[in-house]
């Protein structure tokens, strides 16, 4: 796949984050067993839940050793507080550079005032920016 920064073209220009974002991905709360969320977020196929409030605002991650810590733990006393997230807005291209030169497999998704939207993954947002240079090319 080509660099992020070599996708050209009106389509891939105007592709923003919420274009490749992924919605549905687990979440859970502060107050939850890790062991019941660990089962969740196993039973979802996938490798972490993001930690939400009651509105919806995005607390922090709960990924890798401290999913596997102690299951009679609450997520608050194992939760990765602060992510980094990006707004729906975010140019496509300009984000799927970040993760290439980060090598971070995905991001969170927020409104400005901190909901989830969702998580935009790096091979998401390579593969709509190919799709639409792809489309462009074809023009």
């Amino acid at each position: 796949m080509p660099a992020p920064n070599t996708y050209q073209g009106r389509g891939a220009q105007s592709l923003r984050a919420k274009d490749g974002v992924r919605r549905g991905i687990p979440t859970c709360r502060l107050t939850e067993r890790l062991g019941d969320v660990r089962e969740w977020v196993q039973a979802a196929g996938a490798d972490g839940c993001v930690v939400l409030n009651d509105a919806g605002v995005v607390l922090g991650d709960l990924r890798g050793d401290a999913l596997d810590a102690d299951p009679e733990m609450t997520v608050e006393e194992a939760v990765d507080p602060g992510p980094t997230t990006i707004r729906p807005h975010a140019p496509l291209a300009e984000i799927a550079e970040y993760l290439h030169k980060r090598d971070l497999d995905s991001i969170l998704v927020t409104t400005a005032d901190g909901q989830l939207v969702g998580m935009l993954h790096r091979q998401d947002a390579e593969r709509r920016l190919s799709e639409a240079t792809d489309a462009r090319v074809r023009e």
